[in-house]
């Protein structure tokens, strides 16, 4: 990948080299402080702290900005370009040396951006894979979930809660991708036809029709939950047909277990 010449210009006052620096920043962004720390033989004066700093945000920036690197890439480098300038600043704040609280930023901010592992990256493909052509969504939630978003009339007919035959081999392929430990959550929704009372016990219906095909392709149950939302939460306006068309829907959402406290 080619260095950009800003982050040429500020190595190069750190007193580091292009070389030094991109042989430092590995395929996962941590290598990014450690290049830039590596190029560095003499104690730095606070000018040269204070481009070191910049040196490895911009570097850490730039790697983020790549558009071959995958998500879980992307959020390494942009966690460490975050945590390095954080650093910066709590090193100075604390009596520190400014260019050690980037490094240690940096590593910790590479850390914390990894979250979304390459297991979930790899559900991600797969399932973009399943159901290309279907009108399903497959996202990465703020949160580091894998959300399916699959509209109602895709996997329902109308008022029923029934799952469709083509909608019942997408959640086979889903149950066979998952692997030991990870948790499903299905929420599901309706438009606003119809009493709160009926879209209410529809839409949760619907969720538990989900729960049953995963658990028939050997989902274990408690790894599943399930709720109802009716019409509360609407993602488009409900006064046109492809707005309500929107609001009907059952989302999906898959996420890797969390560690014990």
């Amino acid at each position: 990948m080619r260095i950009h010449p800003r982050t040429d210009l500020l190595a190069t006052a750190a007193g580091v080299t292009t070389d030094a620096v991109a042989s430092g920043a590995s395929s996962n962004g941590t290598g990014a402080a450690q290049g830039a720390v590596t190029g560095t033989a003499r104690r730095p004066r606070e000018p040269r702290a204070l481009a070191l700093i910049l040196a490895t945000s911009a570097l850490a920036w730039g790697l983020a900005g790549c558009a071959d690197m995958s998500e879980r890439q992307k959020g390494t480098a942009a966690g460490a370009a975050i945590g390095a300038a954080g650093g910066a600043v709590i090193g100075k704040a604390t009596g520190g040396k400014a260019g050690t609280g980037a490094v240690v930023g940096g590593v910790v901010g590479a850390v914390a951006g990894n979250l979304w592992s390459k297991r979930m990256e790899d559900k991600q493909r797969a399932m973009e894979q399943a159901t290309r052509g279907t009108g399903v969504d497959v996202v990465r939630t703020a949160d580091n979930q894998l959300k399916l978003n699959i509209p109602a009339d895709l996997g329902f007919d109308v008022g029923r809660a029934e799952v469709k035959p083509a909608f019942a081999t997408l959640l086979d392929k889903f149950a066979h991708g998952l692997d030991a430990g990870m948790q499903v959550q299905v929420v599901g929704h309706t438009d606003n036809s119809g009493s709160d009372a009926l879209n209410n016990a529809l839409s949760r219906e619907r969720a538990e029709s989900v729960r049953d095909q995963l658990v028939a392709k050997g989902v274990a149950v408690g790894r599943i939950a399930i709720e109802g939302r009716g019409e509360r939460q609407p993602v488009a306006d409900n006064a046109t047909p492809e707005g309500r068309a929107h609001n009907r829907r059952v989302e999906v959402f898959l996420r890797e277990p969390q560690p014990a406290s």
